[in-house]
């Protein structure tokens, strides 16, 4: 059984080395390399760092989140032991995706690449097929009865306007 802090330390190498740090900052610099086009408009540059923030905010609360109430990481390999529907899971079923999604929406606005566009249309699809294909039927299987209740009740990629209460973490 891992440790608390053998699973943030996990969570954390697989944020910078893997699944997100390749999305939003290795693959978006191999692309643009950071050069945000000259005479780029303020308030271009101002939308473009609030969206890459606030995109941000889900993933580092999926790692607290994922880490104390499931008692798991974010690896799909060393997964949660209890489902977690708790914060912004009550809102919607993949907020870290989301996340992911909207910070990189940002960085695109930001470099105004064509490249990072299209790139951000098939990570997105990539992380649907995912959801999808690996870890809706994975949590179906691990949480027969929870998960279902949960499905019917939280939408998976537009949060609902008000938080679900259904379940408890």
């Amino acid at each position: 059984m891992r440790s608390q802090r053998s699973n943030v330390l996990i969570s954390a190498l697989f944020v910078v080395l893997g699944g997100p740090g390749i999305v939003l900052v290795y693959v978006p610099w191999w692309i643009t390399r950071f050069r945000v086009p000259p005479q780029e408009p303020r308030a271009q540059i101002a939308v473009a760092a609030g969206l890459v923030l606030f995109g941000l905010i889900p993933l580092f609360e999926s790692i607290a989140r994922f880490v104390r109430v499931g008692r798991g990481t974010l690896v799909p390999a060393a997964p949660t032991r209890h489902l977690v529907v708790s914060g912004l899971y009550r809102y919607v079923r993949n907020p870290m995706y989301a996340g992911v999604v909207a910070s990189l929406a940002g960085e695109t606005i930001l470099f105004r690449s064509e490249g990072l566009f299209l790139f951000l249309a098939s990570a997105w699809l990539a992380m649907h097929l995912f959801v999808c294909f690996y870890e809706e039927p994975a949590l179906t299987r691990q949480h027969p009865q929870e998960y279902l209740l949960y499905r019917l009740h939280v939408p998976r990629w537009l949060p609902r306007p008000t938080p679900w209460r259904g379940m408890g973490p």
